[in-house]
């Protein structure tokens, strides 16, 4: 198989449709598995409607600088990516289980173009999920604004891109879906507690703060606080992630995360062209 930077004539658009081929079966799929998609956003409406609803008339406005379910929001968006993203990676590790893996890898394609579309399609699917969510913003006590909802949307796209690659860059080297579970279940569950999405980070002992400089899913949640701080001004006290007492600005925190993405696909990809 070719794995070489140069591509033979007409060899990038034969690349480009097999990348197309598989964004558009991951989305054929999602459509037709509706029961699974609405599975998969349960969890995220229930911590939004329960959790939100319960905590919103204990905890003072004053904490969070607004009603606590707009300051929820954000952090239940990244929930809602987060499955669908690391869903890639499970498949990952089925497909070469099953055999089905072996087969695509016969392709005439580059073995990183083919990665590449299988984390694309994961990401088209788990923006599309976060999408779906982004209907309920009203129960979070966001008005409807064009501008708010196409920032939320693109900073969730770049989210799912960050997770889908550094998952399935995690499962290439996995060999067993229980092993695969039980690093996501040590690693996902903190980080997502760790990144200010139920409490602001302002709350957490000196050196875990430190810690959310180097948390993903920190960045993710800050800027999409700051996406609704912007378009709903005085909504929500964004006291987000720090360098030591420095806050970088939302621009460098977009900038940090799409290299995270690039260097987590290009790890992948290096990693996949060698999987036997």
């Amino acid at each position: 198989m070719t794995t070489g930077a140069a591509a033979p004539p007409g060899g990038l658009l034969r690349e480009l449709r097999a990348v197309h081929a598989l964004v558009l079966r991951d989305l054929l799929r999602m459509l037709g598995q509706p029961l699974q998609t609405v599975v998969m956003l349960v969890q995220p409406l229930l911590f939004l409607v329960l959790l939100g609803g319960g905590l919103a008339a204990v905890i003072p406005s004053t904490a969070v600088g607004g009603d606590y379910r707009t300051y929820l929001f954000p952090g239940i968006l990244v929930m809602t990516v987060q499955t669908p993203a690391v869903t890639v990676g499970m498949r990952l590790i089925t497909d070469r289980e099953s055999g089905y893996l072996r087969e695509t890898l016969m392709a005439p394609v580059r073995r990183s173009s083919l990665l590449y579309g299988t984390c694309l399609g994961g990401t088209a699917v788990a923006t599309a999920q976060g999408a779906v969510l982004l209907a309920a913003a009203g129960t979070a006590g966001l008005p409807f604004r064009p501008l708010l909802f196409v920032s939320l949307l693109a900073t969730l796209a770049l989210t799912a891109f960050v997770l889908t690659a550094l998952t399935s860059a995690l499962a290439i080297g996995i060999r067993s879906v229980e092993s695969f579970h039980t690093l996501l279940g040590l690693a996902l569950m903190p980080l997502l507690f760790l990144s200010g999405a139920f409490f602001p980070l302002t709350a957490l002992p000196g050196w875990l703060t430190q810690l959310t400089a180097v948390n993903p899913l920190a960045y993710a949640v800050d800027v999409l606080r700051r996406c609704i701080e912007r378009y709903v001004p005085g909504s929500l006290t964004t006291t987000g992630v720090h360098w030591a007492d420095w806050r970088p600005p939302a621009l460098l925190e977009v900038l940090a995360l799409a290299l995270l993405g690039a260097a987590g696909l290009a790890w992948a990809a290096r990693r996949f062209g060698r999987l036997e």
